[in-house]
Parts: C-alpha cells; structure tokens; sequence
C-alpha cells in the first residue's frame, strides 16, 4: 500500500506547478459505494476548478473496480490514476491517492455487507490516518478534510490533524433533519421498538412540514436499532454534527424550509447538483462495472418512447418483486432498457429474470448489467425512468425532464420517493400498496409513457428543473454557495494560524 501512496502522489505532485504550493489543499475521501462517489468526484472538481488544492483518496478496492471497467480511460501508466485526464485538459490541482478498506480486493463486499460495514467502521479509518499523516507532512497548506457524512470517525481524524472537519452530504436535506432531530422520533414513538405500530403523521420535526413513518429513510423504519448498519449510520449522524462546515449535494431552493432549519444549528452549504462538465461526459471514470453501449439502439426509437429501468448501484430487490416488475414490463408491450447489475438479487444469481423473459422481449427491450444513466437520461427516446429513487438518479431525471416511476427500495430512497411524488409532483408510485402486481406495474407503464399521467408529470418536471438551472448558474444560489463555503473555510484558517 505505501509503495502505491508513493507512486501515485508522487507523479501527481510533479505535475503541479510551483504556483500550486501556496493554495489551500483539501482531502476528499469518497465513501466506497457508487452513489457516494459520482458526486464526491465531483466536488472535487468543482472545488479545484474554484483554487483549491485536492488530495483524493479512494479505496483500493472501488479504485480496482473503476480500472478493471475502464480500461480505455485510465491512465495504467502512472498507477492508474483516475483524474489525469481532469488535469491534462482542465489544470486542475487534484493528487489521487488510494489505500485499503482492510478487506481482501477479492472479498465479495455486496454479499457480506455486514462484514464490509465492520470493517468501514474499525479498519478503514487506520489506513486513512496514515494516508492523512503522509499528506499533512508534505502538504503544509492542508487545511480540511472533507469526508462523506456517513464516516464515524471524521471528527476524529480531523482533529488529530488540526485539520477542519468538513461533511459531505450526498442526499436530500430532508433525510438530514430526520437524522439530527432522531432524539424527537424516538421521544415519538416513531423510531424504535413498537414503532411499526404507529401510523399517525409526523408533525413536529423542524423544517419539515409533516411526513408518514414510511417516508422516513428504511433504516428508521426498523424497530431494531443495533444492527450492524445502525452501528455505521447512527453514530456516523452524530460526527457529523460536529463537522465545521456541510456541504450538500442539493439546490437551497429544492428544500428551503429544511435546508434552513439545519442552518440554524449547524453552517450548511447547498452546493448541488453536482454534475459533470457537460453532463453526460465526466472527465473522471466512475463506474464500477464495464458500460454498454446503448446509442444505437435507442437512436432507432421514437421521442419518448422508451421506459429507462434501473435500480440503482446497490440495493437489492428480491426475486419475487422483480419477476412480478418484469411480467408487468411484458404486458405493458412497451419498449424498454433495463440495468440489471449481476448482484441485484444475489451476487450467486446472476440471472434472476424469469426463465424466457429475454425471449419473449427482444423485439422491443434491451438487457444490460451497466450503461452511462446521464447519457441514457438525455436520449430524446426516453420517455420514462422506473427508479429506486436513488439521489443521483433523481437530480439526473429533473435535469433531463424525464418523469419517474417510483420504486424505493433502501436507505434515503423513501424520503426521496416522498418529494417526488407528494411534495414536487414529478413522480407517481409504481404502486400504491406492496406487494407489487403485474397488472398494475402494466397499467403504471402505459400511461407513463403514453398516457395524460406522462404529460401531466413532464410539465411539472420542466419547472423544477428551472430551478436547478437557476441554482447552477453565476451568482445562482449553489454558485454563490460555494464561494462563501469557501471565503469562510480560508477566513478560518487564517485566524486559526494567527492565534
């Protein structure tokens, strides 16, 4: 691992220019999954591209699966390092360094996720103190460490280092205030043993108008609290809570009414979307898995009619819910491009689309384990997205005008699922009531896609994403939002040196 810190950093260094030596860096550590990592990639660029000197860190085993999948985009030369195309063509000041999450390259984390939460919890945080070590020692301007929010020992870290803490949050603001005000869903009887009894509205936490338990993230909704999930996201919340600065992968005027009822307790940037230049096209490979290539086909599609299926890179669906989903998609006689990972069911299935399914859909469907979403998402062909309701995913759709099908499976996407269909009304459920059926996935399909629901959503969908457009540009909230996170992360140092 240290010869591999070494190489990198080192051939990294060398290509920044002296000038460099004086601007403030920051460490950026991405959590190892690939929802988390697209927009920390992106932060980092977004903060390079405003002056700030990056260290990136990434495991070794999300870094072993991003070169493994993108073999044409990674410079396998100088280690594999995944930003030297963000340099070459853009100048921007970003080292990249990868160490161990303290398991094997070849351990199956989707498989035995308790094993690899555990070992995020008590391994990874030894290595990212040697790496931070190594950094501070060559890098005297370091001055933060910007570590994803669900991290529990950043604070620590940040500390020994004299370093500020900086959390980054890569969800919606709402899921946020569920969190910080946990102590009032417990006090409730809303969170917590004999909780699933309890049906009545939410009315009390502050920003938030008024939810139902099943908006609350899948997490809260479990009666048990000691998992070994619990053990990373709950006390993960509380360290963030300590952090000096949040930044969110969110528009201010998205969540406003939350987003400043977390201002008042704690310094919160709305930074978001945090998109690649351009869009479709990152200057930094980010998939896990190989993309195919789906142009072709869906070039030979008519304008929006073509239903986008995906559900996200890592929560699972079982076999029942997805054979029922895939017999609606039969019956609804729709085209379709379907994202079936090798692992969504189960890393030993890796088929589990019922037997003649492919068969019977070739005509109109194509089947793929990966492709690039953004590049899928503004095809004109796409009609529709039925989604997990993942945040990326969701940020992506207003951006592309594309209404959604919604499907939550895990974590945040039930909140999510809340401010798309309640609360911005650019979503419908994909049903009303588990468990899913086929007849009704059908009907969902069909007017999605050529149905008055369809047109109903999209003229909804093109005002929400005006916001997004105004939030993004020069002195839009997000632009200006950045900025001041950083006057004030500068303004900091400053004083904590001269003191």
């Amino acid at each position: 691992m240290e010869n591999h810190l070494n190489s990198l950093s080192n051939s990294n260094s060398n290509s920044n220019s002296n000038s460099n030596s004086k601007k403030p860096r920051a460490i950026i550590i991405a959590h190892p999954l690939q929802g988390h990592l697209i927009p920390t990639i992106q932060l980092a660029i977004k903060l390079a591209s405003k002056g700030i000197s990056i260290t990136f860190i990434n495991t070794e085993n999300i870094h072993h699966q991003i070169t493994t999948s993108n073999p044409t985009a990674i410079d396998t030369d100088g280690g594999g390092d995944i930003f030297i195309e963000a340099r070459n063509s853009s100048g921007l000041d970003i080292d990249y360094m990868t160490v161990s999450d303290g398991l094997p390259l070849e351990f199956d984390r989707s498989l035995y996720h308790d094993q690899w939460v555990g070992a995020t919890i008590h391994c990874f945080p030894a290595h990212v103190e040697v790496a931070v070590a190594k950094i501070v020692r060559s890098k005297p301007l370091t001055c933060c460490l910007i570590v994803d929010s669900y991290s529990v020992w950043a604070s620590k870290v940040a500390k020994k280092f004299g370093l500020f803490h900086v959390s980054f949050w890569t969800e919606a603001a709402m899921v946020l205030d569920f969190y910080f005000h946990l102590h009032l869903l417990k006090e409730n009887g809303h969170v917590g043993p004999g909780s699933n009894a309890r049906n009545d509205t939410i009315d009390y936490i502050p920003g938030i108008s008024s939810v139902k338990r099943s908006d609350l993230t899948s997490y809260l909704q479990e009666e048990d609290l000691t998992t070994m999930s619990h053990q990373c996201i709950l006390p993960s919340m509380e360290d963030t809570k300590r952090a000096d600065f949040i930044l969110g992968n969110n528009v201010h005027e998205l969540e406003a009414q939350t987003i400043e009822a977390i201002q008042k307790t704690t310094p919160f940037y709305a930074i978001g979307p945090l998109f690649p230049p351009g869009f479709t096209k990152s200057p930094v490979a980010s998939s896990l898995w190989a993309e195919s290539n789906c142009i072709d086909w869906l070039d030979s599609k008519s304008p929006s009619s073509v239903l986008y299926i995906s559900f996200g890179s890592y929560a699972h669906i079982s076999k029942e819910e997805l054979e029922e989903i895939a017999n609606g998609i039969k019956l609804s006689r729709v085209n379709f491009l379907w994202v079936i990972r090798p692992d969504m069911v189960s890393s030993d299935d890796l088929d589990p689309l019922p037997i003649g399914f492919r068969n019977e859909v070739c005509d109109r469907g194509m089947i793929v384990t990966w492709t690039c979403q953004t590049s899928v998402l503004s095809h004109r062909a796409i009609g529709g997205f039925l989604t997990h309701c993942g945040w990326n995913s969701t940020l992506e759709s207003i951006w592309c005008e594309i209404p959604l099908l919604c499907f939550p499976l895990l974590t945040d996407q039930f909140t999510n699922r809340k401010l798309i269909v309640d609360d911005w009304k650019i979503g419908c459920n994909l049903c009303d009531e588990k468990p899913v059926k086929r007849e009704e996935v059908s009907q969902k399909i069909k007017d999605l896609i050529s149905g008055s629901m369809g047109y109903e959503l999209k003229d909804k969908i093109k005002g929400v994403k005006r916001i997004l457009e105004n939030a993004m540009t020069t002195n839009g909230s997000s632009d200006k939002n950045v900025d001041s996170f950083i006057n004030e992360l500068i303004g900091a140092d400053i004083n904590k040196k001269s003191t």
